[in-house]
């Protein structure tokens, strides 16, 4: 089998697909895309063409190396996340080939089904109480919201305060019936950061995510100190290089590599496999599109570390256009009481309405991500 040729489609509301061809007529469909940098990451794809056309699919190892280590310049968020697409598409293959679902070429099954995750509140984070009797309602066992709105390296008690009666709305609207995780998104400084996990942990959070950027990991030591809640992060790490010294240096509990940046299946496989051995649990990032989240399921479904999955239905970024419009079978995500059953179909185990995502491609906006700023004037973090 020899690939052939490559495709790829911008579509609403900030995703990029991938479909690769061979000559036995096995397609494969992959997600590379950083949100806000389509059209970058749709360069770097195109510049592995020459990688790519006329190899056989199935060396995904060998192609993925040769990807990653023969440009002399290498990593990023865009070349991995270009790299990563290509390597969903390529497992996509070879378990269409084989007859069997990614997870089985991985070792096989280590759990029957998936915990996952919705978002509430919005960018802004707002009604939050709402959204998580909503929540509950539709089924979910945990949801996530944003912190704060915009932070200054040393800013007022009274957003912290926001902050908290927020939580406690949910914790009065539902209780403990519902695990919350809290984003801080990277918004909050180290001053702050350490201050806010501190106020938190009386809610017993199921853990708070990004307390700082990921350039700034090394703040989460004095975090640890603050707080009992588990810290997350890693959704803007991009290789087991920059894993390698977060897990080392101990102050992480549950790390977040995203399938569609950090070099695909095959990468995020390796990630977890190191932070299994530093006894650190992972839960994928996945605010994206439909391919990307059936990358992490097949991921999910055989790596025992993985305690529960972030998914995109009903987040606000979706607005228009959802991951569920570009499925063939939409009933492939549905969640029963907050858990996604493994799936038994080949490859990613999803069947791309290629027609939709061709009508969709003709319209796509460019999407950006806003900018803000503090109450000072100077810029602030998103």
């Amino acid at each position: 089998m020899k690939i052939t040729d490559m495709t790829l489609y911008k579509v609403p509301p900030r995703w990029l697909f991938l479909k690769i061809d061979t000559d036995d007529g096995i397609t494969g469909w992959g997600e590379p895309v950083i949100e806000g940098r389509a059209d970058t990451v749709r360069a770097a794809v195109e510049e592995f063409r020459a990688n790519l056309i006329g190899r056989d699919p199935s060396r995904i190892e060998d192609l993925w190396q040769e990807m990653y280590r023969t440009g002399f310049y290498r990593g990023g968020p865009e070349v991995m996340s270009a790299i990563a697409g290509i390597d969903q598409a390529l497992w996509d293959i070879k378990g269409k080939a084989l007859g069997a679902p990614v997870y089985e070429l991985l070792g096989g099954a280590c759990r029957d089904r998936l915990k996952v995750y919705r978002w509430i509140g919005g960018d802004r984070p707002s009604d939050v109480a709402a959204a998580a009797k909503e929540a509950l309602a539709q089924g979910y066992a945990a949801v996530k919201m944003n912190a704060t709105e915009e932070m200054h390296y040393i800013d007022s008690y009274g957003k912290i305060d926001q902050v908290l009666s927020r939580v406690a709305a949910i914790r009065d609207a539902v209780g403990m019936r519902l695990d919350i995780a809290v984003d801080f998104h990277g918004r909050v400084h180290k001053s702050m950061a350490k201050v806010l996990a501190r106020a938190l942990d009386e809610y017993r959070l199921m853990f708070i995510e990004e307390p700082v950027l990921s350039q700034n990991n090394e703040a989460l030591r004095e975090i640890a100190r603050a707080t009992t809640t588990p810290i997350a992060t890693g959704e803007r790490m991009f290789s087991r290089w920059e894993f390698k010294n977060l897990l080392a240096d101990g102050y992480v509990d549950i790390i977040q590599p995203d399938l569609s940046h950090a070099g695909g299946i095959s990468e995020c496989k390796k990630i977890a496999a190191m932070a299994e051995a530093f006894d650190v649990a992972v839960a994928p990032h996945c605010p994206l599109g439909p391919i990307a989240l059936a990358a992490c399921i097949q991921l999910d479904i055989c790596t025992p570390n993985v305690f529960i999955q972030e998914q995109s239905l009903g987040i606000h970024y979706n607005k228009g256009s959802e991951l569920l419009d570009y499925l063939k079978d939409k009933s492939i995500y549905r969640y029963d009481g907050g858990f996604i059953e493994a799936k038994t179909g080949p490859g990613l185990g999803i069947e791309i309405d290629e027609a939709y995502v061709k009508q969709a491609a003709k319209d796509a906006p460019t999407w950006k991500n806003p900018v803000w700023r503090n109450f000072d004037g100077t810029i602030a973090e998103w």
